[in-house]
Formats: structure tokens, sequence, C-alpha cells
């Protein structure tokens, strides 16, 4: 009963309870979750917003989860600072300041620390107002070259004219320091520029007009370059959402969206388009970077970006700190590890750079083969051939372990410590592992043929093909092919050739054994290179046909089904043979009789394709099967007739207007053009025109269009008529209108009699 209570009087509470613990389950089980799902932004939202309704106790908790995974989210830092200012808890707030502070370079945040500066000094006196100080220079030369630093500025020059000045002495001084800190907010492209210069005119011009007129014509070109500066800035920062977590990312379109904005706004930076001193410039590329890690803290290559620009800069050391962070940020990235240890190597400290490899291969146990590899060229590089040769013996043993690691190894030996009988031996040792592996292989014949070794090569092809099933030997066939191509007589071509087409005849990837040798034998024989003993167009053709002739055995058995079978898979295929002299007819002993009101026995009818082919004609059966073959795609039937029927198949290209005329003499259709001319009573044997009444001319398309009405009604009842000799449908208003208006003209033109009253015909003669 007390728990019915709390969940009707207490909802919130009860929601608020249960996603704390669905979040705090998802932590447990975050090993088994996808990056999307630890990384899940709403309910992130949701729990820091309901965490301020929460007390500090039981909030505390969710803090920390949630900034856990996102330790650059100011707003989360600022909420959990707020929820212990509101208790009075200092010694926490100091804590989180510490922790946040100068990786969140972010206003609001700052704003939030400078207040709790000045509530905890204002009691203390004068000592206070200089840590007050020192608190507001602190924050200042972090953030503020920010746009949005404008109230800061004004906030921290507020402050210092507030301070007590006991003597005149005391008061030059803090107008000298307030005159300095408006110097240096006036050059700096805020959104509170303009406001500033004026505060800064009126300042001056209160201490003093004479100096005022030389200190502002003096900076008045400064604070000009300062403002078009920032209305420039000021279209970069509108592209950030600077309310967006730092999540991996997943490729969406937003993500890119901002990557790109920062990108944009680190290049105008990087431009100086200020033109103040480098140490300036520098000052806010870097700010503008440690910006761009709020949001793109799981991107490697802004992480990598900062650091080469710092190494770029001369300042090694600063370059140093920023892949030391990149590494917290992202243990497992692989590529940032190389290019730390490179950094490390390109200035001498070979020591450094081992320890970052060391890290990466831990125990060994899960270290990946690439840097197993690169850790081998490494010690070949600084510490000589022993060094990679005792490594490598000890990587050969790690079950990670791959034959990449025996050929990057030989390789080493070969090439650069000029011992090939070392680099011969590790081969062998890797092929007694990797035999089944068919690159390997390839890799092991490629270092034969430098060694110009043409038995051992041959000899390493036949023991790898022994051992090789066929699905794996295809690339390997194909290597021992070119081998003897390029270096073998012509019957050991040849018979290297017969043998693989015996070895591949039961495999999909070679279907040309059934058919013996094919032209594309001799192309691949006599070709090197990019060139080729026949043109392209044959060599396209070549391709085609080797294609149909893999597939020419699945469509002979097709072929040979018996009865209504073959005949349906040669018309789905579109290959109805042309040879075929007998009608094949459906099975009419399978047939049943349709009877509604009984249910469909099962099974019975489930082929729609002897369906349709049983209520087929035997008429168009024969005709189907007389068709001839056609290979190629076959067209869509509903787009052709919807184009055919949306043609004017009654218009000639050369602008006459055709009246096909049906003549009734066997099959034959004549079309007779009729030529455009003026409307006149040629039809009727007078030469002078008739007017229309309705001011409606008369064309000859349409005369011709009214005249086919008649001779469509005298075809009605004809069964030769076919479908093209209709006419194509008549607007029954135009005609009524043309008929009012032939109907007015008759009492200036004589009598005229007419036909059908829908085919629009005129006959007769004018007086």
């Amino acid at each position: 009963m007390v728990l019915f209570l709390i969940l009707f009087l207490f909802p919130s509470i009860v929601l608020i309870c249960i996603k704390i613990l669905s979040f705090f389950q998802d932590k447990i089980n975050g090993g088994g979750k996808t990056m999307s799902d630890k990384y899940n932004v709403e309910t992130a939202e949701i729990l820091a917003n309901e965490a301020q309704h929460l007390p500090i106790a039981e909030a505390t908790p969710i803090y920390e989860q949630l900034l856990q995974l996102y330790p650059t989210a100011a707003k989360f830092w600022k909420q959990y600072v707020e929820a212990n200012l509101a208790v009075n808890n200092d010694d926490a707030t100091k804590q989180i300041f510490s922790r946040c502070l100068l990786n969140c370079l972010q206003i609001p945040l700052w704003r939030c620390y400078i207040r709790f500066i000045r509530k905890a000094n204002d009691k203390k006196g004068v000592e206070s107002q200089e840590e007050t100080k020192k608190a507001f220079e602190f924050m200042l030369n972090y953030v503020g070259a920010d746009i949005a630093s404008g109230p800061v500025w004004m906030e921290y020059i507020s402050f210092l004219k507030s301070l007590p000045a006991l003597n005149i002495q005391e008061e030059s001084q803090r107008m000298t320091a307030v005159r300095k800190v408006y110097q240096r907010a006036i050059i700096t492209p805020t959104h509170h520029i303009e406001q500033i210069w004026k505060d800064y005119e009126n300042f001056e011009n209160s201490v003093s007009r004479q100096l005022a007129k030389g200190l502002v014509s003096e900076y008045q070109p400064k604070y000009t370059s300062a403002r078009a500066v920032y209305r420039e800035r000021k279209k970069y920062f509108e592209e950030i959402d600077w309310n967006m977590l730092a999540v991996p990312p997943t490729g969406v379109y937003k993500e890119e969206t901002q990557w790109m904005a920062w990108k944009r706004l680190l290049s105008f930076e990087k431009g100086n388009p200020q033109r103040i001193d480098a140490a300036s410039s520098n000052k806010r590329i870097i700010f503008t970077y440690e910006q761009s890690l709020m949001y793109m803290y799981h991107y490697p290559d802004i992480w990598y970006d900062y650091a080469t620009w710092h190494a770029k800069g001369g300042s090694v050391d600063a370059a140093i700190k920023v892949f030391q962070r990149s590494l917290k940020a992202l243990p497992d990235s692989e590529i940032l590890r190389y290019a730390y240890a490179e950094l490390e190597e390109s200035r001498g400290a070979i020591q450094a750079a081992k320890k970052i490899y060391e890290n990466l291969l831990g125990d060994g146990v899960n270290a990946t083969t690439l840097a197993h590899i690169q850790f081998i060229r490494f010690l070949r590089r600084t510490e000589g051939v022993e060094a990679a040769r005792k490594y490598f013996l000890d990587a050969r043993k790690s079950p990670s372990c791959t034959y990449h690691v025996y050929v990057a190894y030989a390789t080493l030996a070969f090439c650069l410590d000029k011992d090939p009988k070392m680099a011969h031996n590790v081969f062998e040792a890797g092929l007694k592992r990797f035999m089944l592996e068919p690159v390997y292989i390839l890799e092991y014949a490629d270092f034969l043929k430098r060694l110009n070794d043409d038995q051992n090569i041959r000899a390493l092809f036949e023991r790898a093909l022994s051992s090789l099933p066929p699905e794996k030997s295809v690339e390997v066939w194909k290597k021992f092919i070119h081998f003897e191509q390029t270096y073998g007589d012509l019957a050991s071509m040849l018979k290297v050739e017969q043998r693989r087409k015996e070895a591949l005849s039961g495999s999909d990837e070679d279907g040309t054994s059934a058919l013996g040798s094919s032209l594309q034998d001799v192309v691949s024989r006599y070709s090197f290179m990019d060139l080729w003993p026949c043109s392209s167009n044959d060599l396209d053709h070549l391709t085609r046909q080797e294609w149909l002739a893999k597939n020419i055995n699945r469509k002979m058995e097709k072929s040979a089904m018996p009865n209504g079978t073959a005949f349906l898979e040669r018309e789905s295929t579109g290959c109805i043979s042309n040879t075929a002299t007998k009608v094949v007819y459906p099975d009419t002993s399978k047939m049943l009789i349709y009877d509604p009101k009984q249910n469909p026995v099962a099974g019975a009818g489930t082929n729609a394709f002897d369906e349709i082919l049983k209520a087929t004609p035997p008429a168009l059966v024969a005709f189907l099967s007389n068709l001839p073959a056609v290979e190629g795609p076959t067209p869509n039937v509903d787009i052709v007739l919807s184009i055919c029927l949306q043609s004017d198949l009654l218009t000639s290209q050369s602008g006459k207007t055709v009246i096909p005329t049906q003549l009734q003499s066997g099959k034959t259709v004549v079309s007779t053009p009729l030529p455009a001319g003026p409307a006149t009573s040629e039809l009727s044997g007078s030469n002078k025109s008739h007017p229309v009444a309705s001011g409606l001319s008369f064309k000859p398309t349409n005369n011709r269009q009214y005249g086919k009405r008649k001779d469509s009604e005298r075809q009605e009842d004809d069964d030769t008529t076919t479908v093209q000799s209709q006419p194509p449908p008549r607007d029954a208003f135009r005609i009524r209108q043309y008929q009012k208006a032939r109907m007015g003209s008759t009492s200036q033109t004589g009598s005229v009699s007419y036909g059908s009253q829908f085919s629009g015909d005129l006959s007769g003669s004018t007086s």
C-alpha cells in the first residue's frame, strides 16, 4: 500500500530513480554496448536536467558519471558547480574548478568561477581585492580572446573602478590600470567591442580632454581593425553549435558540419587577419584549438593538427604535452601513439619513443600485428640488427603474430641487412605455419624471384598447390602461370595452364575448363604490362565471351528441363529458342475445376507461371515458341506501353498532318498526308474562304481530326481494325463550337451540307 501511494503521489521521483538505475546499468554493462549506446546524448541531457532537482548527495554520482563520459561538457560542469554553491560547499566547489577550468574554456563557466571568487573575498578586506584582481587576470589570460568575453572585460573594468583610492597616487594608479584594461579590450574582437569603445572614449574624456584626444586618435585604427575582424570572425562562430556534446565521430551530417566549421575557424585564426604580433596571434590560435577540443574531443586529427602546429612553430615541449593529453582522451588510438613516438624519435629522445612502443605492446598478448612490425622497424633504426632480430624471435611466439611479421622481418633482413640467407630462413620458417595462406606464398615467390632462383620458385609453387584447397589456390595458379609465361619455355607454359584448368574444373572460380583452350589464354601469354596483342574492343569481346562461357553450363541445364518448365525458364530469361519446332502445351492432367464454394487444395496452384500458362491460348503459345532468341537486358513492359500510349503517332517529323486512311485491301494501311494550308472551301470545290462567326480559325489539323470520326464509325464493326488504326479521342466541346461557327456562316457562303453530327466532315457547294 505504501509503495502504491509513492507511485501515485511522486511519479517524477520514481521516473528519475528508474533513469538513474538504467544509466548505471548501462555503465556496468558498457563493455557489451556499442559506442552510440554508450554516448547517448539525449539520455545524458535528461539525466543532467533531472539531477538539478535532486539533493546534492544524490546528484553528485550522476554528475560524476556524466562527466566521466563527457569531460569537456562545460554546461555539465557549470551545473555541478552551481549545485555545490547552492549548499555553500566551498571545498567541493574549489576541487571541481581545479578539474575543469583549464579544459573548458567557456565564458559561462568562467563567469561562475569569478562570482565564486568575489563572493569568497568580499568580506576579507584589501587583501581579498588583490586576490580578486588576480582571478580576473587569470580568467582573461585564458578566455579573454573569446568572442563572447565582452561582459567579462566590462565586469573587470567596473571592479577596478570600484576600488577605493585613499590618495592621489592611488587614484592615478587606479586610472592607469583601468586605461590599460580598456586598451586591451578595444583591440579584442568581441560582441561588445563597440560599447567598450564608447565607454573608453567617455572614460578618457572624463579624466582629461587634452590627453583623451591623443589617446583616442592613437587607438582609433586599432579599434577599427578589431571591429572589422569581429565582423568576419562572427560569421565563423555562428556556424558552431556551442551546446554540442563531445561524442566519437559516427559520420552523421551534423558532426561533419561542425568539424568543417571548426576547421574553417582555425584556418581563419591562423591567417592572423588582424595583423597583430606573433605572440598574441599564437595565443588566439591556441585558444581556438582548446575550444575546438571541447567539442572535437574524440577526433584524433584535431589532436594531431594541434600538436603538429606546436612542433612546426618550435614548441616541441608543448606538442608533447598535447600528445600526452590526446592519449588520455583516446587511449585506444594506435595512430596517435605512432605520431607521438615519431615526434620523440625525430628530436632524438629514443628512450621516450621506445617507452611509447612498449606501452603500445603491453604484455604482447593483446598487441596487434602491426605494433610488432613497427617496433621491429624502430629497433632496427635505433638499436641495430641484433635488437630487431631478438625481438622478432620473441614476437613470433606471440598468439597475435601472423605471417605479416615474417614477411616484414624477412624484407628488412634482405633489403637493409643485405642478408638473403637470413631472409630465406625466415620465409622457410614461416612456411611451416602459413602454408595455407596464399598471400604469404606470393610474397615468398616474389622474394625468390628477386634472388633469380627459378628452381626454388617452381618447388614453392608445387608444394603450395599440393596443400591449398582449390578455392584458395586461384591467385597462386595465376602467379605460377605468369612466372612460366615470363621465364619458362612454351611446353612448361602450356603444361601449367592445362594443370590449372584441371585443378579448378570443379571450382566456381574458373569455368573455362570444360571448353578447353581459349583465345583469352593466348592474350594472357603474349601481353606485357599495359601492352596487349589485340585492340580494346577485342579485349572487351573476349572478356564478355569468357563470362558467357562460365554460365553456359547453367543455361544448358535450364533448357534441358522437360515440358512446361523448360518453356517457362526460356521465357523468364528472355531466351526463347527459335529452333524449337514443337509447340509446348501445358499439362492439362493437373488442372483443377475452379469452385468458389470450396477451399483451395493445399499446394495446388502455387506456381504463378503454371496458372498463367494454363490460361494462355494455344495460338499465343505457338506464336511465342516461334519468336527468335534474344540475348541482353529485358525491357520493362509497363514502361514500353506507357511510352507508346503517350506518343503522338499521327504527326510526322516534317510538320505535315497525316491522315491514316484505312484501305480495306488485305492488311495494308495507307496514311495520306494532308499539307497544312489556309482554311478555304477547297474541300467543296470553291476557292473562296469561309469566314468564321465566332472568331475561331479553321485549321486543317482539326479538319483532319473531325473527318476521321466518320471513318472510325464506319469501321466499328470491322473485325480487321487494329488498335493503332483507331483515332485518338476528340474534344466534344470543340466540335460543337466549330459546328456552331460553320452554321453561322451558311448565310454568307450559300448552302452547306454536313455529314455525321460527331464526325465534322464537310460536303456540299457554295453559291
